[in-house]
C-alpha cells in the first residue's frame, strides 16, 4: 500500500511559547528550533515577527540557521505585519509567510467588518503576501465556528490570491473528529482550485480531542497537521507532535501516511521543552510521559517479561528510551520481584523469595517508591551485624566564627574509634569525621532535609543518596536534631554500600537508585 507524505508542521516556538509562562529565551530558540530541524520537521513556525523585537530577531536567526525546514512567521492580515514576517523569513532556505483573519461571527465582530470587508481584505492581504513569497498559508481563525457558506468563499479567495497551504483551524478546540473529516472533505470537494493546495488541520485540546481531531482531518484529505511538542499551547494546549506521528507509525495498517520525522529525537526534545518552557510533561502523558512505559500491576510485569509486545505496542527505543521500567510497588508480582533481585545479584530460591515477597507487599502498602535499597533491607533484615558502622555519640560545635567542628565516636565492626574533623558548616564537618574514622571513596550525590512536623522542635527527615563504582544507596533518619539525623542517614547509606560489596554478583552492580525516580 503506498503511504502518502503528511507534512509536520510544528509550532512550539510560536503557539506553543503563548502559554502563560512558556516564554523561551532567545538562544533557547535557537536551540529547540536546530533539534527540531534535526528530527526532521518540514515547517518551522519559528515566531511572531511583529510581536517583538526580540521575536523579530529570533525568527531571523532560525530563518538563517535552518538546515532542511521550511521557516515560516505569523503575521495578521494587514501589511506591516506581512513587510515585517518577510524581513525575519525572506533569508531561509525556504521562506513561508502565514497570515490569518478570524472568520466566524464572534472574530468578525471584533474589528467590526462586514462579511465583504473581511472578504476584500483577506483578498489583498493575501496577494500582498504572494507578491513577496511564493510560499504563503492563509487561516480563517476559528473556522469550525464558521458559516459554511462563508467559510467556503472566503477559503477560494485565498486561494485565488494565492495561498499555497489553506490551514484549517480549531481555534478552540471545538469540534469532533466527525466534524473535522467532514469538514475537510466538504472544502476539497466543493472550493474551486482546492486541488492545487495543500489543506493543514491546526487543533487545539480543550476538550481533549486534538490529536483525534488532527488525525481524522487527515482522513479527510488534509495533508498538513499543526502541532507542538508535549502539545504546549494556548489554554488546554495543542495536537502534540508525538502523539499525532507515532499513531500514524503504529496504526499504518488503518492510516497509510507517513512523516519525515526521526522519532528517536522524539524524548530529547520532549525534555528539552519541558525544561525551557517550565512546563513539566504529566506523568500519564502518552509517548512521552513518565509513565508511559512504566508497568507496575503483576499481571503486566509478568506479561512484559515473557514478551514486551503483551502490553506495550511500540518500543521505547523508537522514540529514545533506553527500555521499559517496570517500578515494583504494591500492585506488583513475584516475577517482577525476581527479575529485579536478579539484577541486583541476588539468585533466590522459591521459598526465599516467598517470604521477601510477603514483606516487600507489606512494605509497598505503607510507601508509594520502593528503592533498591528498600529491597536490601528486605533480604538483610533478618541477618545480625550487617551495620558495620554505628553512631555512639556526636558533639557539634557551629556559629558565626569557625571552623565549625564535629567530635564523633563511631563503632566500628565493634571497636569504637573517636575523632575529631572541621568542615564548612556542622554537617560537612559531622559527614569529615565518619570519613576520618572510616575512609571510603563513595561519592556524595544527594543531601536533603525534610521537616515532619511544623515548629522548631520539628522532627527532620535527612535523606542521603551515594554512589561507588556504580552501587547506589541511600540512607534515611529522622531526629529532633538535623545534624544528628544527618549522621545517621550517611551511616545508613554507608552501611547499605558495604552490603552491596558483599552481596552483589559479579558484573551485577546496582545501577538505578528506585524503580520509580526519586
Amino acid at each position: 500500500m503506498t503511504k502518502d507524505r503528511v507534512l509536520i508542521f510544528d509550532t512550539t516556538l510560536r503557539d506553543g511559547e503563548q502559554s502563560p509562562g512558556a516564554t523561551m529565551t532567545h538562544d533557547e530558540k535557537l536551540e529547540i528550533a536546530e533539534m527540531l530541524d534535526e528530527m526532521g520537521v518540514d515547517i518551522i513556525e519559528a515566531g511572531f515577527p511583529i510581536a517583538s523585537e526580540g521575536d523579530f530577531r529570533a525568527v531571523s536567526e532560525i530563518a538563517m540557521r535552518a538546515k532542511s525546514a521550511t521557516i515560516c512567521g505569523l503575521a495578521r492580515a494587514n501589511y506591516k505585519d506581512i513587510d515585517r514576517c518577510w524581513e525575519a523569513v525572506k533569508h531561509a532556505r525556504s521562506p513561508r509567510i502565514h497570515t490569518f483573519i478570524g472568520t466566524s461571527p464572534l472574530h468578525r465582530a471584533i474589528p467590526n467588518l462586514t462579511k465583504d470587508e473581511m472578504a476584500e481584505r483577506i483578498h489583498d492581504t493575501v496577494t500582498h503576501a504572494r507578491n513577496l513569497c511564493d510560499n504563503v498559508q492563509w487561516s480563517p481563525m476559528d473556522a469550525t465556528r464558521t458559516e459554511w457558506d462563508y467559510l467556503a468563499r472566503v477559503v477560494e479567495i485565498a486561494i485565488k490570491a494565492g495561498a499555497t497551504t489553506i490551514n484549517i483551524p480549531d481555534t478552540v478546540g471545538y469540534t469532533a473528529p466527525v466534524e473535522s473529516a467532514d469538514l475537510i472533505r466538504r472544502l476539497i470537494a466543493e472550493v474551486p482550485g482546492a486541488d492545487a493546495v495543500i489543506f493543514a488541520t491546526h487543533c487545539h485540546n480543550d476538550l481533549g480531542m486534538a490529536t483525534a481531531n488532527s488525525l481524522a482531518a487527515v482522513e479527510g484529505g488534509a495533508r498538513q497537521i499543526e502541532c507542538t511538542i508535549n502539545g504546549l499551547g494556548e489554554r488546554a494546549g495543542n495536537t502534540a507532535l508525538e502523539e499525532v506521528v507515532m499513531a500514524l507509525k503504529v496504526r499504518g495498517d488503518i492510516m497509510p501516511y507517513e512523516t519525515g520525522i526521526d522519532t528517536r529525537k522524539i524524548m530529547a526534545i520532549s525534555r528539552r521543552v519541558a525544561t525551557v518552557s517550565g512546563f513539566p510533561v504529566q506523568f500519564n502523558k502518552a509517548i512521552v510521559g513518565k509513565n508511559a512505559f512504566a508497568h507496575e500491576s503483576g499481571i503486566h510485569q509478568d506479561g512484559m517479561l515473557k514478551n514486551s509486545e503483551t502490553f506495550e505496542i511500540m518500543r521505547p527505543e523508537d522514540v529514545g528510551l533506553a527500555g521499559t521500567s517496570l517500578p515494583l510497588g504494591k500492585h506488583s508480582g513475584r516475577a517482577a520481584l525476581r527479575a529485579k533481585l536478579k539484577d541486583m545479584g541476588f539468585e533466590l530460591a522459591d521459598n526465599q523469595l516467598n517470604d521477601v515477597f510477603v514483606r516487600f507487599k507489606d512494605l509497598a502498602d505503607r510507601k508509594k517508591e520502593v528503592f533498591d535499597d528498600d529491597l536490601m533491607a528486605l533480604l538483610t533484615q533478618n541477618e545480625s551485624g550487617d551495620d558495620r558502622l554505628k553512631l555512639k555519640s556526636l558533639r557539634v560545635i557551629c556559629g558565626t566564627t569557625g571552623p565549625q567542628t564535629a567530635e564523633m565516636v563511631l563503632e566500628i565492626d565493634g571497636e569504637d574509634v573517636a575523632t575529631t574533623a572541621t568542615g564548612d558548616g556542622p554537617v560537612d564537618a559531622t559527614f569529615n569525621a565518619v570519613k576520618a574514622l572510616f575512609s571510603h571513596g563513595a561519592r556524595l550525590q544527594l543531601y536533603q532535609v525534610n521537616a515532619v512536623t511544623e515548629g522548631t522542635d520539628a522532627q527532620a527527615t535527612v535523606s542521603v543518596r551515594m554512589e561507588e563504582d556504580g552501587r547506589i544507596a541511600t540512607g534515611q533518619s529522622a531526629d529532633t536534631d538535623t545534624v544528628v539525623a544527618s549522621a545517621k542517614a550517611y551511616i545508613n547509606a554507608l552501611n547499605r554500600l558495604l552490603v552491596r560489596r558483599e552481596k552483589s554478583a559479579p558484573g551485577h552492580d546496582t545501577k538505578e537508585i528506585s524503580y520509580k525516580d526519586a
